[in-house]
């Protein structure tokens, strides 16, 4: 950037919000008036910021590239008038440029339309040759200039970025705007999902899409939005899984199928939830959990190598992004753990609950009668085994009372093929031995309504009976997976909040006097 004048010892005074609205309408009517359209329909922009920046690299000070006139457009950032030369950084997706506008190289009323006209947030189209400044800048050289978009609303204040948190989420536009690093983590989401589809994609899996509006919900252990379809005079709610109509795909006859969409869990707001989140699911015939396992290895090192990066900071420690990631079984991790065998707090389908609540007691993660089963052994796991893990660890082999949809494992009626992984204190993924015995399924199922019922535990598994009756029709053995995106994002761009990995993520609502859109 090319020398400012000096700035006054005070910063100007910030003018009320009704104040800039009716001088920026007053200016857009002048300029209208004058026979300038302010926001006109369509611009050739041939080359982004980027692409004009790597056009002068090469180029030595005060020197000119070869090969013509670019026509980039973007967001002015900043200007700085030093007379009869102007200077401007302007933004688009790929980042940002500086723009010189010359008293002698612009038509006069385009330079006149810049120095009393433009201000930082209009958006403008800059036509001109890329050169290298005096400073070693490169820099497009305005040949023609036109007005795209007039701004009414001031932008952050000096491009520092918002420093509250609440405006941030709620105007992720202006976070855009003001951020790089926001703007970048956002791209860095759009390409681990393109990602995450080409390696599936290049496996043989076919992408589908299953409903989301359910007359019940089921597949996972959550408890459901609940609304209305007025036409069909029924109660319905929004899924909390893919994974009953996945399997009903494997059952009809695809053999790999797999979905990227939104779900919906009507739960608690924090660092690592959101009620409504990105799921991947995936479903192979043929194949078990450790089938599963490999293929959440290769999608997480294809991940990482498209982002450039092998190892990530997370909870102050460094972890490796390459496989094979740790594997270590629950029984034995809880044993060293807790003191005792994991089959000490089961019975079967079930949990001992006298047992369960025992331990949890001993190991520091009280809860009582009330508290479900599932909490309970939940807070046993948080408490014990989540600080034994190190690096991203995958946990195989959990309970079937809280696993009503996987496969015993051979020898026990207890413990069912399952893992899931975690990284950070968190879970990534969860992975299954799909059980495809429909008596035992309705076994199961029957089981998780019995805990709804008894246990209160709101967010137990329902008894599907379409689902079962699909099983009945006969299901090969079958692995799936299930990976949070939106924590997959997380990890692998060092974010402690899912809400920064979100665009637009659930708030509570506004009240008026918190909304500076409301305020002088």
């Amino acid at each position: 950037m090319e020398p400012a004048p000096k700035a006054s010892a005070q910063p100007p005074r910030q003018a009320p919000l009704s104040e800039i609205l009716a001088a920026k309408k007053s200016k857009i009517a002048e300029l209208r008036g004058r026979g300038v359209d302010p926001y006109p329909p369509r611009w050739p922009k041939t080359a982004s910021c980027a692409e004009a920046l790597s056009a002068g690299k090469s180029l030595a000070s005060g020197e000119h590239a070869a090969g013509g006139e670019f026509s980039c457009a973007g967001r002015v950032l900043q200007i700085r008038d030093m007379g009869k030369s102007i200077f401007a950084h302007i933004q688009d997706q790929s980042g940002r440029c500086q723009v010189y506008f010359g008293k002698s190289q612009l038509p006069e009323a385009d330079f006149a339309l810049v120095k009393k006209d433009l201000h930082a947030g209009d958006f403008i189209g800059v036509t001109g040759p890329v050169f290298k400044t005096k400073t070693g800048e490169i820099t497009v050289e305005a040949r023609a200039v036109v007005l795209l978009s007039k701004a009414l609303r001031p932008m952050p204040e000096k491009w520092h970025g918002l420093k509250d948190v609440e405006t941030r989420y709620r105007r992720r536009h202006l976070d855009l705007i003001a951020s790089d690093g926001v703007r970048e983590t956002f791209l860095k989401r759009s390409l681990i999902v393109s990602t995450v589809r080409k390696v599936l994609d290049g496996a043989g899996f076919v992408e589908v899409e299953t409903p989301i509006l359910l007359g019940q919900a089921g597949g996972a252990s959550a408890r459901p939005f609940q609304t209305r379809h007025n036409a069909l005079q029924a109660d319905m709610v929004l899924r909390i899984a893919t994974e009953l109509y996945l399997k009903r795909l494997i059952i009809g006859g695809f053999d790999k199928v797999y979905e990227i969409g939104r779900i919906f869990r009507n739960e608690g707001i924090d660092t690592r939830h959101n009620p409504e989140f990105t799921m991947l699911e995936a479903y192979q015939a043929y194949t078990d959990y450790d089938g599963m396992a490999d293929l959440f290895e290769k999608i997480t090192a294809a991940c990482a190598e498209a982002l450039g990066v092998s190892s990530v900071e997370c909870g102050g420690k460094t972890l490796s992004l390459k496989p094979p990631f740790n594997r270590v079984r629950l029984p034995e991790i809880w044993k060293e753990a807790c003191g005792e065998p994991l089959d000490a707090v089961l019975d079967g389908l079930r949990f001992d609950r006298a047992a369960l609540l025992k331990l949890a007691d001993k190991v520091g993660a009280p809860a009582d009668e009330r508290t479900p089963g599932a909490k309970v052994f939940e807070r046993i796991f948080d408490a014990k085994i989540m600080p034994r893990l190190d690096g991203i660890t995958l946990v195989f082999d959990h309970p079937a009372a809280i696993t009503p949809l996987a496969k015993l494992k051979p020898g026990s009626r207890s413990v069912v093929e399952r893992f899931e992984a975690f990284a950070g204190g968190q879970e990534l993924a969860n992975a299954y031995t799909e059980l495809n015995d429909p008596q035992d399924q309705r076994e199961r199922l029957a089981e998780q309504a019995r805990q709804r019922r008894e246990e209160n535990d709101a967010e137990a598994d329902i008894l599907d009976e379409d689902f079962v009756e699909a099983l009945e029709c006969g299901m090969p053995p079958t692995g799936g997976i299930g990976i949070g995106i939106d924590r997959l994002v997380m990890l692998l761009t060092g974010q402690a909040s899912i809400r920064d990995v979100i665009l637009f993520p659930t708030l509570k609502k506004e009240s008026p006097s918190e909304n500076p859109a409301c305020a002088d």
